[in-house]
């Protein structure tokens, strides 16, 4: 018999982009969270009876103040988190408009090139995702 520590924590975000104001290069949106003192893409943990598309869209928001053009689907992350395993899906999301404002969760925001975005990121398993959303935008 399985227990509820056993049901996966459903979770979604976004590898999140824009064309740089300066050089029109590519620029990935990474956030720190001072709880953690990390540096991680944009996720949040599913609200009840919400799917993970809408999830990730109001995360995006919530985390960084940018409204997010979802784009396609990258590579689910699963991984154990408190003693639970966690899957957190993932979309290749452009910025649209908006701006940060510093919160409770995310104190701070970068938007740094694909490589300089890969070294800041804490979690090796978040870097995989910025080669995803390189591919899904033909640019590997």
């Amino acid at each position: 018999m399985s227990s509820s520590n056993d049901i996966p924590v459903q979770a979604a975000g976004c590898v999140l982009w824009r064309r740089s104001p300066m050089d029109g290069e590519l620029e990935l949106c990474l956030v720190h969270r001072p709880k953690y003192d990390d540096w991680s893409h944009p996720k949040g943990k599913l609200k009840r009876d919400e799917d993970a598309r809408t999830c990730a869209v109001r995360e995006v928001a919530e985390e960084t103040g940018y409204t997010a053009r979802l784009g396609a689907r990258l590579p689910t992350l699963r991984y154990p988190a408190q003693g639970r395993p966690k899957e957190v899906h993932y979309w290749a999301a452009e910025a649209v408009s908006g701006a940060f404002t510093s919160n409770d969760e995310v104190d701070r925001i970068l938007w740094l090139p694909p490589t300089a975005a890969r070294n800041r990121l804490t979690q090796p398993r978040d870097r995989t995702l910025v080669d995803a959303l390189l591919a899904a935008l033909h640019l590997t």
